[in-house]
């Protein structure tokens, strides 16, 4: 692999595996939400990471914000292609993880015994 290509790698699995990616992700997959609608929607999480997870997204290609000029001001997210695409990759790591639960239980108590 590329210099390049294992750089856009290891970012888009940081960007995968930060705290909320998956559960904004999820939230928004069939939906176009406006922000506090998915605030509600996601128990626990601040104003300040939905904005900092939502821009995340966007910068990758995977949300969109889409304003509207209305008073008051409405602003909508949703995913983009790319973002479902994305959405994808993490059904094939949870089918992974359900597939292998037993074997992972397995290894982290046998490594946890010794330690």
């Amino acid at each position: 692999m590329a210099p390049h290509q294992s750089e856009l790698v290891h970012d888009l699995l940081d960007l995968a595996g930060a705290r909320w990616t998956i559960d904004v992700i999820a939230t928004l997959h069939d939906n176009r939400m406006r922000f506090n609608e998915i605030a509600r929607a996601m128990d626990g999480i601040s104003q300040k990471q939905l904005t900092s997870t939502l821009r995340s997204l966007q910068r990758h290609g995977f949300a969109i914000r889409v304003a509207f000029a209305t008073i008051p001001p409405r602003v909508d997210y949703e995913l983009t292609d790319l973002g479902h695409d994305f959405a994808r990759s993490f059904v094939a790591l949870g089918a992974f993880a359900l597939e292998n639960q037993r074997h992972i239980e397995a290894a982290r108590r046998d490594f946890d015994s010794v330690a």
